[in-house]
């Protein structure tokens, strides 16, 4: 089923839209504290797309998910009594409490790792508003992991060029079903 190659042929489609920018923005802002999808999804189709943009589109995307992630903190250091319900609801509170001992132990450098991995950002955000983290290095840390993930992603898309994109072209369904595997079994393993 050819469903990632249909979607992959579309996210290239948007990725040369003049206002890909701002989407790629809106979305890195978006990820880093609610929303669940990264902007690698975005951001290495339009570093292909136009390549000697790619550097712009990593400064882009490291600068607007730093803010949303100060948002991720303002809704762990406020809001937490409303997120509580919605982490036991979906049996992710064990994985958030695995996440703030790890917090507590490591600090600064788990939020810079956090911010290099593809775990999902909003945890660690929220968790540093939950610890009430000191915000200048929640923020540096979040500058250098984010940004050396994105500028590496930029870089990876430019260096392979159009070798890469045909890669990519070529097993794009395979890895998208690969990853939906791989979640399901994480799910299933994971769940009560």
């Amino acid at each position: 089923m050819k469903l990632f190659s249909a979607l992959y042929e579309r996210v290239m489609r948007w990725a040369a839209h003049q206002h890909a920018p701002w989407y790629l923005g809106g979305l890195s802002f978006a990820e880093s504290s609610f929303f669940p999808i990264p902007p690698d999804t975005m951001l290495a189709p339009m570093s292909l797309a136009k390549p000697k943009k790619a550097w712009s589109f990593a400064l882009i995307t490291t600068v607007t998910s730093v803010i949303g992630g100060l948002l991720g903190y303002v809704i762990g250091a406020f809001f937490f009594p409303y997120v509580e319900p919605i982490l036991h609801n979906y049996h992710q509170w064990d994985k958030f409490l695995l996440t703030q001992a790890l917090f507590n132990e490591y600090g600064f450098w788990f939020i810079f790792i956090a911010g290099f991995t593809p775990i999902p950002y909003k945890l660690f955000t929220i968790s540093a508003g939950v610890l009430n983290m000191a915000i200048i290095p929640f923020v540096m840390a979040s500058l250098v992991g984010r940004g050396a993930r994105f500028f590496l992603v930029a870089g990876l898309m430019v260096a392979g060029g159009e070798r890469m994109e045909k890669v990519l072209r070529k097993w794009v369904d395979i890895a998208g079903w690969l990853v939906v595997v791989i979640i399901l079994i994480a799910y299933l393993l994971t769940s009560p």
